[in-house]
């Protein structure tokens, strides 16, 4: 996550209950359902009438409204424009999408979340008034591949270009060694902040703790330093 990424979260309203999604692809229905999943209220937007009728049937958005939202009259009709966060999740119609992320940031919304199929796409969002924008695409490439050329590696959460927490498999040469014992962060130059025991993590564990095979632990620290742990 890079600053200027930090920066748009850190500006998003706590207290805000309420978000819109435009395009009910995929990822648009991902959002739509998370979203309303955890408690939030959501409007589900798409130009295809199947699909809408979808997202209601489904029960995965509150509301959902058939508009074309290439027209600034019809977002304003539905509403739009009045909330704080926006995602436009129309990626594969890159004009479409550019011109709805116009129109709604032209509408006054604060907060315009934009989804891009490429890095020309993520561009033109950008120039356009996108206040954030994600690559779905490249992000799950990204992933895969590491975890294809590090399997141990569970999941990863990148800080900046250069550091990242990761969750990994123990290796083996850890098994019934203390975290004492092994000095992650002398040997390794990195901070140990939970190990798993019978699927649940200790958090800041005591150094007594023994390692063990199979289990899992995360630290935090350079992608240099993690790449030279033995996995």
């Amino acid at each position: 996550m890079n600053l200027s990424s930090l920066n748009f979260f850190r500006s998003l309203r706590k207290d805000n209950q309420q978000f819109a999604v435009i395009g009910l692809g995929r990822f648009g229905r991902s959002v739509c359902s998370t979203l309303h999943k955890f408690g939030y209220q959501v409007l589900a937007t798409d130009v295809d009438e199947k699909r809408v009728s979808e997202a209601l049937t489904e029960e995965i958005a509150g509301h959902a409204l058939q508009i074309d939202s290439t027209d600034p009259a019809a977002l304003k009709e539905a509403g739009i424009f009045e909330f704080d966060t926006v995602i436009v999740a129309i990626g594969n119609y890159v004009q479409e999408s550019i011109i709805t992320t116009l129109n709604v940031k032209e509408g006054g919304v604060p907060h315009v979340i934009a989804k891009a199929s490429s890095e020309v796409h993520c561009k033109l969002l950008k120039r356009v008034g996108a206040d954030h924008v994600v690559f779905p695409e490249y992000e799950a490439g990204s992933a895969l591949a590491r975890t294809l050329t590090k399997p141990a590696i569970l999941e990863r959460f990148d800080l900046d270009p250069d550091n990242s927490i990761v969750e990994l498999i123990v290796p083996d040469e850890f098994h019934g060694r203390t975290i004492a014992e092994l000095q992650l962060r002398n040997r390794y130059g990195l901070n140990l902040i939970a190990v798993s025991k019978n699927g649940k993590f200790i958090i800041n564990p005591e150094p007594d703790k023994q390692f063990e095979k199979g289990s899992a632990m995360v630290v935090i620290g350079s992608n240099r330093d993690i790449n030279r742990l033995p996995i």
